[in-house]
């Protein structure tokens, strides 16, 4: 339901989405959705919180898989952080949820301060970098983090966010 929501969202906008646009999307009655959620602004918050928490988790996951190459790991957190958000609905929401902060609140702020920690933590807590020149972990977590931004806005696919960020990663690594 909260997926369905971020994408009615997303292609009418939140002005002239409604909660029967939603409801039809989710496959739910109105009498449904207003169980869930009493009004608009709060099935809007709630739809971006589900997006950004669910980004932030599958991230969080990818990069505790210790078995795995950080490099491997950092493209998966990278893709699930932003790639998920690539094609023509990626802007649509970036544009959707830069152009309501009022009832976002902190959330726009806050996850990416949540990614970018774990992502800097991955970073910190691992040998398999490159020695030759040290970068603070929280430099390269941050010129990472604007790279997959502007990637996100360059290309068309999530392969190609996956394949952009690769090189992103492997220039980190073979400097």
């Amino acid at each position: 339901m909260l997926d369905a929501a971020l994408l009615v969202f997303a292609r009418y906008g939140y002005r002239k989405a409604s909660m029967d646009d939603v409801a039809k999307a989710a496959d739910i009655s109105r009498p449904g959705l207003y169980f869930y959620f009493s009004s608009k602004p709060e099935l809007f918050r709630a739809a971006v919180e589900h997006a950004l928490e669910d980004s932030v988790t599958a991230a969080q996951l990818a990069l505790a898989d210790s078995d795995r190459p950080l490099c491997e790991r950092l493209i998966e957190a990278f893709d699930h952080w932003a790639g998920r958000y690539v094609g023509p609905m990626a802007e649509e929401i970036g544009i959707l949820i830069d152009s309501n902060p009022e009832l976002l609140g902190t959330m726009p702020v806050e996850y990416p301060k949540r990614f970018l920690a774990i992502v800097t933590d991955a970073l910190a807590a691992t040998d398999d970098h490159p020695t030759r020149i040290q970068v603070p972990p929280t430099d390269v977590a941050k010129t990472l983090l604007s790279t997959a931004t502007g990637i996100k806005h360059d290309v068309r696919t999530r392969d190609e966010f996956r394949a952009r960020m690769t090189t992103a990663i492997d220039l980190y690594y073979t400097r």
